[in-house]
This record gives structure tokens, sequence and C-alpha cells, in this order.
């Protein structure tokens, strides 16, 4: 397969995500829309179903979706991303790069689907919390120990679904993004995907958002750092197991 197909294919398939997933978060917490307050099972909900959404379209270059992934099927011994897409360094900075375009589309999309409530809503921490994560309690060192949890979590049991995007094979990576959001997702709102936070801040940088106010570029390097640590240990973890229980 071509890294040209590698790439639309990453690109199409985060930029769905990252548009029904930040979507859920602008329905659920921006003023005067019909989902208001629906709270934050509906966040993990919401956050699932658009992780199987763009499982599905980008089921030509293994569906990614996320650097963390990449960096676990990288960690995990393993010699291709995808079929007919052997692991090198081009093709690992393809998937890279086509996630966090993908992302960022899916963001500047979502901005414009809910422009007129953005336009309404008055708290600036709301705005930015559409398009990136934040803690509930802010100490570095602790939020990315969350973080390296939860995409640990993601990486490890991705790798052990061996199925692929075949039959019912989003819907297990569905199912686990909403477990994931339920159980480890309160102390910073689960990035477990540095594309899923960094390409939606740029574009909350970039974009002409009324009262946006800062993109809090402080804490922008946690849910980069995090994932990639966890996302690591997750393939290597995936690696060691079956050398050491047979």
């Amino acid at each position: 397969m071509s890294l040209g197909i590698v790439f639309l294919s990453e690109v199409m398939g985060t930029m769905m995500l990252t548009l029904l997933g930040c979507g859920v978060v602008a329905n659920v917490a921006l003023k005067g829309t019909k989902g208001n307050a629906g709270g934050f099972l509906m966040v993990n909900w919401g956050w699932g179903l658009a992780v199987m959404s763009g499982v599905f379209v980008a089921a030509k270059s293994g569906a990614h979706l996320n650097p963390a992934v990449t960096v676990g099927i990288l960690s995990s011994g393993a010699t291709d991303y995808a079929p007919n897409v052997p692991i090198t360094f081009g093709s690992t900075l393809t998937y890279f790069g086509a996630e966090m375009l993908g992302a960022f589309i899916g963001a500047v999309v979502c901005w414009l689907a809910y422009k007129q409530h953005f336009d309404d809503e008055p708290d600036a921490a709301t705005k930015l919390g559409v398009f990136s994560t934040g803690p509930a309690k802010r100490n570095y060192g602790w939020n990315v120990v969350t973080e390296v949890i939860g995409t640990f979590v993601l990486v490890f049991v991705i790798l052990h679904f061996g199925g692929g995007v075949a039959g019912l094979g989003p819907l297990p990576v569905a199912l686990l993004v909403v477990a994931i959001g339920a159980s480890l997702g309160g102390p910073t709102g689960y990035a477990i995907n540095p594309a899923r936070d960094l390409g939606p801040r740029i574009a909350h940088a970039l974009l002409p958002i009324k009262g946006k106010g800062s993109s809090d570029w402080s804490y922008s390097w946690v849910p980069i750092v995090g994932p990639l640590v966890g996302g690591a240990l997750g393939g290597l973890m995936a690696q060691w197991l079956p050398l050491v229980v047979k």
C-alpha cells in the first residue's frame, strides 16, 4: 500500500474521530445546545462512538488514529503498521503527520458546526474544553501518571484484540474507550491521544473564536508525553507477556 493512501486514510479517520468527539463535548458543554448538561457519561459514549466511526473510515491504514497507538505497535516488535505497510522511519512520520492534520481539521469543522454556540458561551475555559483536555486538579506529575495509565490500557488491550477492523473489530475499541473514559477519565479528561489534544489545541489558538482566552500551553505537554509513554509501555508489555505466559 502506498504511503499516500495511508496518509489520506489516517487523515480522514482522525478527522472523523475528532469532529464527533469534540462535537459531543460541545453539545454537552456549550450554552444553549440541545445536549447541554448531558453529563460526563454522554461524553464518554460520544467519544467511544467517534473512535468507532474513525476506525471504520481508516480501515485501510490499520486505523491508528493516534500517535500513541502507532508508538505502541512500534514498541510491540511488529514489522508492519498494517497489512502491506512495513514499519519504517518514513511510514512512522506519515502516520504521525496524518493523525495531527486530521485532528486539526476535525476540530475546525466542529467549531463551524457550533459557531453560534461558541459565540454565546461566556466562559473561555468551557470553550477550550471543547478542543482539548485539562485536569480536574492541576499537578503535572500526577496528571502525566493518569495519562500514562489510561493510554497503557488502551494500547495494551487493542494489541490483544487481534481481529483487525473486520466485522465487529471497531466496536470493541469503541467500548474500550468508553470504559477508559468512565473509569479513568476523571482526573485529566483522558486525552490518551497526543494528536487528539494537540491538533485541536492548535485549532483553538488559530481560530477567530469570540472570547476564547488562553489555549493553556503550559499544560499541553502532559497529553503528549503521558500518552506516548503509556503507548510505548503498552506495546512493550504486549510483546513481553507472551514470552513469560505460555
